[in-house]
């Protein structure tokens, strides 16, 4: 029996992504065809190396090929992955495919370390990514990656400017206006300066190619998020809240400031923090010390994902500080595995379908 790699991509169109919702070979993810006989091989490209249905889609394209070939293949599947760009328009950022902006409604709510734990998850998939800590009145990313006291450095640009260069945690590239100031002085700036920082963390730091560029916003409807969002292209937000009516009300608010006109920054979902509290005295049992749904309930109103729910641990340990084992051990990690595999997914939806955003330089 002689296959031929028309053959395997007629088979392999009957597989479709489930989130685009079209075959793998319309869609070009099958590369790269070899054939010895019955020995089959091809590459199968993912948008993202933290794609949460790399083993589902590899299972599926080997029952294709048995089912509409030969049952006696021996069938080789390389998982690849190739993140899609959607900041083309972004010049300030080109070599950053995805910005993502973490908000919230208000403070208290788990924003940051929210955002340092995706970034944590996303790195180890193994894609590059990013870290700006925008929280200009509560810089928070400088302690939870351990790199209070960080200097940065200032290195020459290929058009001469002069550039900072962003602190490196375990592969995550990270800037804070943390490491800008002292400790213990308040940063009492008002809009024009704060408009003229957030430019600055964006043009003048060397950020080099990221697939990710996660963006830890300070909570509320200020100036800061809409600078950020005219400043840049963003990617999409994610919201997060706890399930509290108060943090919900203020998440509502924070969710619809990114679909005023002007902004139009597509919402990837919601983010619900401390949905329950677990202690290992009592594995089987949920306390909602905060409420329950709050978050569930918002993305239904307002037809946005759910993403998922990050419960409240005893004893938790730091996110991207606590390294190794400690890291190894953290019982949230399930959870924020699941979440970081959703969001790349939405992502991958707004590839297929781009939103038009406004560019203002």
């Amino acid at each position: 029996m002689t296959i031929t790699p028309k053959q395997i991509l007629q088979a392999l169109s009957h597989v479709d992504d489930p989130d685009l919702h079209k075959d793998l070979v319309s869609l070009g993810m099958i590369r790269n065809i070899q054939i010895d006989g019955l020995q089959l091989a091809f590459d199968l490209v993912l948008t993202t190396p933290a794609c949460p249905m790399k083993e589902m889609l590899e299972r599926a394209c080997i029952t294709a090929i048995h089912h509409f070939i030969s049952a006696q293949a021996q069938v080789t599947v390389n998982i690849k992955s190739e993140v899609r760009n959607n900041n083309a328009l972004n010049s300030a950022l080109s070599n950053v495919k995805n910005v993502i902006a973490i908000a919230s409604g208000k403070g208290g709510v788990g924003k940051s370390t929210v955002a340092v734990s995706l970034a944590k998850i996303l790195s180890l998939s193994g894609a590059k990514v990013g870290l700006l800590d925008a929280d200009i009145y509560g810089p928070s990313q400088a302690i939870l990656t351990g790199t209070t006291g960080y200097k940065p450095d200032s290195v020459a640009s290929n058009d001469g400017r002069n550039l900072m260069t962003p602190a490196d945690v375990d592969g995550v590239k990270v800037f804070s206006i943390g490491y800008l100031v002292q400790d213990k002085d308040p940063i009492a700036w008002r809009g024009p300066m704060l408009s003229s920082a957030i430019k600055q963390f964006v043009q003048d730091v060397k950020w080099g190619e990221l697939d990710y560029l996660l963006v830890d916003m300070p909570p509320g409807t200020g100036d800061v998020q809409i600078t950020l969002s005219q400043a840049i292209t963003l990617t999409g937000a994610i919201i997060v809240t706890t399930p509290q009516e108060i943090a919900v009300a203020d998440a509502r608010r924070a969710l619809n400031m990114f679909r005023m006109k002007g902004l139009e920054v597509p919402v990837l979902g919601i983010i619900e923090n401390m949905a329950w509290f677990q202690t290992p005295q009592l594995p089987d049992q949920k306390f909602y010390i905060f409420g329950q749904n709050g978050g569930t309930l918002l993305s239904q109103e307002l037809n946005v994902p759910y993403l998922g729910a990050i419960p409240l641990f005893e004893n938790l340990p730091g996110p991207i500080e606590a390294r190794g084992n400690i890291w190894n051990q953290n019982p949230s990690i399930p959870f924020l595995s699941d979440i970081a595999g959703n969001m790349v997914r939405q992502l991958a939806v707004i590839s297929a379908k781009p939103t038009p955003q406004n560019l203002t330089q």
